[in-house]
């Protein structure tokens, strides 16, 4: 590796990172990570914090879990590389698969197509949501519905289904025929509704509407994350999701559960879906199924949509989409063995009590920090903490507020990830009480240094 002094001088020179601008970077550079050990990352000048953004929402394990590292290294020794496209297939792949349907059988969800990761899972599953109308005949059903907040990836489908403009206009025109509904975020909606419950029932009826509006046979699916993560970790009402899953079978949508934030854990159980007693009819994942160690995802699919591709004799469920990567040898392995240690340390386990500490923790910040609007969570390891310029009007705090929080936050050994006038927190699932108190700690700093 090339000395300290080569890096930070040619530090976004030359590379430009996603979500920033290439220019801003050029002069206020990024944080260069060297190390990581445990639920802790290390910089270039060997200051060392705890990781309170899990890597990205994805190192639920933590840096330090051999048994994927050494699945990595057996596999590249065995098989590095090759084409799962139709025709060959690799014996981790094999494995993986038979391991999901067993992970997710109880939801209904038996059958895998791999992926290179979030993205590329989320594109996957509206592409085999269309074509699985087209299979069954009803060539209409083309549209896709989603909440507006939602994050699913950045491929142009993925982008057309968000529901944050940061992600979207300055690539419009996007996909066409892409709707949403309004989120069931309490503390910002347009119905003025504080009441969770209240708000979920509004929620639902805003899609009833739409399906109306639009006609339910031009719609293929209604995609949404169980727990909104990236806009701002909103959690809905207990019966928002089972609403959504009626309507949507009402209608003969499909309800594609985007996990790739929430599944194997970062809720308090197996899967967000599974949190409110839904079983989606496809499941997108990533992340953590791999601990952030190899890129790889997956889409998950039920036996009734499962059985509508396989049954065709039309010639029309033939799959003409797919990746290069998928299927990847490595990446199975190192997802065979990361979901071992997921099951075996019981990771959704931790996630719930830290989580229940790490909530109650930001909720005592709030009444300490006015710059504090709201504070979002309680369900595992994911906590937002909204930031307003005043608590009466709600105005957000501006980034530079949020970006002062994170500074500070950073100087008292704790990482956090600022998103917009959020500060997100969404440490590794085998964090300690201790270091739970510990970001909290560097919060409170943060928090006080930015007011």
């Amino acid at each position: 590796m090339k000395d300290s002094n080569f890096l930070k001088e040619n530090n976004a020179k030359f590379l430009w990172h996603p979500m920033g601008h290439p220019g801003q970077l050029r002069t206020n550079t990024p944080t260069i990570i060297t190390g990581a050990s445990g639920v802790r990352i290390r910089d270039i000048d060997g200051h060392e914090t705890i990781d309170a953004v899990g890597g990205l929402w994805n190192v639920n394990l933590g840096y330090s879990c051999d048994p994927v590292k050494q699945a990595i290294t057996g596999q590249l020794d065995a098989l590095p590389y090759y084409s799962a496209f139709a025709g060959t297939s690799n014996n981790a792949a094999i494995e993986l698969s038979y391991e999901l349907q067993d992970w997710f059988g109880s939801d209904g969800l038996t059958r895998a197509f791999f992926t290179s990761g979030g993205s590329d899972s989320v594109e996957t599953a509206l592409r085999l949501a269309r074509q699985f109308h087209k299979v069954r005949g009803e060539t209409g059903r083309t549209k896709f519905l989603s909440l507006k907040k939602g994050y699913h990836g950045t491929h142009m489908g993925g982008a057309s289904v968000n529901g944050n403009n940061r992600f979207r206009t300055a690539y419009e025109p996007l996909l066409p025929g892409c709707y949403h509904i309004p989120a069931p975020y309490t503390y910002r909606n347009p119905f003025n509704e504080s009441d969770p419950a209240k708000l979920a029932e509004l929620c639902a009826q805003a899609l009833e509407d739409e399906i109306a509006f639009q006609g339910a046979e031009t719609i293929a699916a209604f995609i949404m994350e169980p727990v909104l993560g990236a806009g701002g970790i909103i959690p809905p009402h207990e019966s928002f999701m089972p609403k959504v899953r009626d309507i949507c079978s009402r209608n003969g949508i499909l309800l594609i559960a985007d996990e790739v934030i929430t599944g194997f854990g970062r809720t308090g159980d197996w899967s967000g879906s599974r949190h409110w007693g839904v079983k989606p009819d496809m499941m997108c994942l990533a992340k953590a199924i791999t601990n952030g160690y190899f890129p790889f995802g997956a889409v998950m699919i039920t036996n009734e949509v499962a059985e509508t591709f396989e049954k065709d004799e039309t010639g029309t469920a033939n799959i003409g989409h797919g990746y290069t990567y998928s299927a990847h040898p490595v990446g199975a392995a190192a997802a065979l063995a990361c979901l071992s240690e997921t099951k075996r340390l019981n990771v959704s386990e931790n996630a719930a009590a830290r989580g229940r500490e790490m909530f109650s923790g930001v909720q005592q910040l709030m009444k300490k920090h006015a710059l504090v609007g709201d504070v979002r969570g309680g369900h595992g390891l994911m906590t937002a903490v909204e930031l307003v310029e005043d608590r009466d009007t709600r105005k957000p705090a501006g980034k530079p507020i949020a970006s002062a929080v994170a500074k500070t936050a950073y100087e008292n050994g704790v990482m956090v990830r600022v998103s917009g006038n959020n500060i997100l927190l969404s440490p590794p699932l085998i964090i300690g009480s201790d270091d739970v108190q510990h970001i909290i700690s560097g919060l409170d700093a943060g928090l006080s240094a930015a007011a």
